[in-house]
């Protein structure tokens, strides 16, 4: 009998899409100075209503969200302008042992490519999303680690909390980045997916001149 690899045809387990972001709840975890998540139901089908229908509001950077240029740097692209190849292709997840940062000493350890698009699984995936509060204690990627891989000229990077720097240091962490070119995932949840090569699909809300959007991202092991 002829394998999946001899025909070409992929094995259940590698078409399998893995939806890796957050689902909105009202209430829900959010970044302490942003808006806060708010889902009400205004028509429903069980009190008689023709439709069912609900109000959302939320920040743009709520849940699983991509940050654009014009989040941190005056005058830059909104996330409408982003290139579609930051957020559609190869994608690597990469396992971070260190439980309080990403530090440039392990991302050389994993020979972070020009052009690679980076998905940071830390601790935040055990821990964070289970929490109903936030965590500021949350796993980020040092400044020094946000300019070495500016300087490697990585096209996408993503991390499984709210923010990709720390509170202490984000603005200058989000700067280096994205002032770089670099586009940036937040809010993922990578608890079911381990390291390896996959592909990926991110979506950003199309919001004219947003400076970030929530999104629907998902994963499929190559």
């Amino acid at each position: 009998m002829e394998t999946a690899a001899e025909t070409n045809v992929p094995s259940r387990e590698s078409a399998t899409w893995v939806d890796i972001s957050v689902p909105l709840r009202d209430g829900m975890v959010h970044w302490p100075d942003n808006p806060e998540v708010r889902i009400t139901r205004v028509q429903a089908l069980e009190r008689g209503d023709d439709a069912t229908v609900s109000h959302l509001s939320l920040g743009a950077h709520t849940g699983t969200h991509v940050d654009a240029p014009a989040h941190f740097v005056q005058g830059a692209e909104g996330v409408d302008a982003l290139a579609f190849d930051s957020l559609l292709g190869v994608a690597r997840v990469l396992e971070i042992r260190d439980p309080r940062a990403i530090r440039v000493d392990e991302l050389k350890a994993h020979a972070v490519q020009p052009g690679e698009r980076v998905l940071f699984k830390t601790a935040n995936s055990s821990r964070g999303w289970a929490a109903q509060r936030f965590l500021p204690d949350f796993v980020y990627l040092s400044l020094e680690g946000a300019r070495y891989l500016a300087e490697r000229s990585v096209r996408t990077v993503g991390i499984d909390y709210l923010s990709i720097g720390s509170p202490e240091e984000g603005v200058p962490t989000h700067q280096a980045l994205l002032g770089a070119g670099v586009c940036i995932i937040e809010g993922l949840d990578l608890s079911s997916v381990s390291a390896g090569t996959y592909d990926l699909v991110c979506l950003p809300l199309r919001i004219a001149g947003g400076d970030g959007a929530p999104a629907r991202a998902i994963l499929r092991r190559r």
